[in-house]
Parts: C-alpha cells; structure tokens; sequence
C-alpha cells in the first residue's frame, strides 16, 4: 500500500529506536528491526490506529501536538524534526527558486579575491553554480556533471578523493533530504534523485534511511592526484541575495601540512594557467 513521504518516514525512523533506548521491554525474538506501530503509539499518546492511518497515508494532517509527540518518541534532533513537520505540511519551507539559478556578479567578484581559499557556491539539489580557481583545482579530476551529489556517488574516483567517503556521502543525502522536505515540488531535486535511484545502489540505501540534516560536517579529508593528503575545515554561509544558495569555503590549519599542500596547489593552478594563456592563438 502506498504510504507517501511522511508514512515512509515514520516507518524509517521507528526503524531505528532501539526498544531499549525508549524503554520499551521486550520479550522473545522480535520480527521487526526498532519499535513496532502500536510501541510508537502508546509511547506517544495516540491509539494504534490513528498511527496506522498515519504511516499507511490515509491520515495527512497530524496536529502539531502530534508531531511534537513524534518526534520525542522517534529521538529526532533540531534537522530531523524540522523536516517531519515539513512533510506534514506544517512547517513550509521558501519558495521553491527559478531555474536556472545564476550566482550574483559581486559574490563571484569576492570569490575572485581569495586566491589561497578554496570556494564554491552550491545551488539547489546541490548543483555547484560557480567556483574560484583554487577550489577548480582542489575538485580536479571529478568528471560527473556540475552537481556534488553525482560526483559523491558517480564518479570512479570519489571514494579516493574522500578517503571518509561513507561519512562524506551520508551527511550529504541527508542534507538533500532535508532541502526535499522543505521544496517537494522541485523539479531539479527531483531529477537529482531520480538520476542516482536508477544508477546508484548506495545512494538508494542511503536515501532509504530518511535521515534529514542540514549540519555539515566541521573538516573532510582529501587526497590530491598532485599534492596529497589534506584536511581542511568548512564554513557555510546562506546567500541573502539568492534564498536556497551556500557559499562554502574551505581552509587548511595555518602551518600545517594541508596549508603547505594547498599552497602548492594555488601554485601549480596559477602555473597551468599562465601556460595555457601562453599558448592560446595570437599571443
């Protein structure tokens, strides 16, 4: 039976609170991974079939006193709470951008002016809309299209370029999962899903576990074809001037070894450029 977005997940939630940690006793071998429907209910304060109808689809419009019950019982944090409400239609999110998206002229202009930090401005479903040269040369060699999630789970080379690949690919899904409850009707995050549904079977397992988080990870770690190994720290920042885009910069450690392999890297960028400059028709 059909159950719809928010019945497929409360089902994927339940799914992973443990009887234990909700102080449920159990008796025997259970049949079902997590809580069952009627522990759900009861911990919550709602008859059984009321949460039945619930995950099954035929009940839309839970109160927010339900929801707050839910998300209690279900051990959901701040992301993943927020994303409940916004399936249940009570918490809508901004309205959905145009297409395609264009990143502003002055934003593009700042970036310009960090030559020594890797930058990149992420649009909706995560497509990259733009870049500076240092973050260009950081992300070389990722050939899958101009959206991060396809480079994570399509490219041959992500899983060396991120050596905590697994991490890395989560927090992202369940990035995307977020920004899907908050705009369901768009169209690009759709295409985004659907692409990887039918060519990834790691991003089906990971989008089944209906994670929601807009956190992002403090630091990652990447391996370089030219320089290496490096760590580097994130900072995420909203664009006021585009709802839905994140400028995104990375910086190494001052002093260490990331901070001498990404200088190396702006130097061997700025020489390629130079190069290819050289050797364009009518100099």
């Amino acid at each position: 039976m059909p159950t719809g977005p928010l019945g497929e997940y409360l089902r994927a939630r339940r799914a992973q609170v443990s009887p234990e940690s909700a102080g449920v006793p159990t008796y025997g071998v259970r049949r079902v991974p997590g809580l069952r429907r009627e522990e759900v209910a009861t911990l919550a304060g709602m008859s059984v079939d009321y949460y039945v109808r619930l995950e099954q689809g035929r009940e839309r419009n839970p109160s927010a006193q339900v929801l707050a019950a839910l998300s209690q019982v279900l051990r959901l944090d701040d992301d993943a709470r927020q994303h409940l409400y916004a399936l249940a239609g009570q918490a809508p999110g901004p309205a959905r951008p145009a297409a395609p998206e264009r990143v502003d002229p002055e934003l593009l202009r700042l970036m310009g002016l960090w030559p020594d930090t890797p930058a990149i401005v992420l649009g909706r479903a995560y497509d990259v809309l733009a870049g500076n040269p240092l973050a260009y040369a950081l992300f070389e060699g990722f050939e899958q299209g101009p959206n991060l999630l396809l480079k994570i789970f399509l490219d041959p080379g992500a899983r060396t370029f991120y050596p905590d690949w697994e991490q890395v690919a989560r927090y992202t899904v369940a990035g995307l999962r977020l920004l899907e409850g908050r705009t369901p009707d768009d169209l690009r995050i759709r295409e985004v899903v659907a692409q990887l549904s039918s060519r990834s079977p790691a991003f089906v397992e990971m989008w089944g576990r209906h994670e929601a988080r807009g956190q992002r990870l403090a630091s990652k770690r990447f391996h370089h074809p030219e320089v290496g190994d490096l760590t580097l720290r994130i900072s995420a920042f909203d664009v006021r001037s585009a709802p839905g885009q994140e400028l995104i910069v990375y910086h190494a450690e001052p002093g260490s070894r990331s901070a001498e392999a990404l200088a190396l890297l702006g130097t061997l960028s700025a020489t390629s450029a130079r190069e290819a400059a050289e050797e364009r028709p009518g100099r």
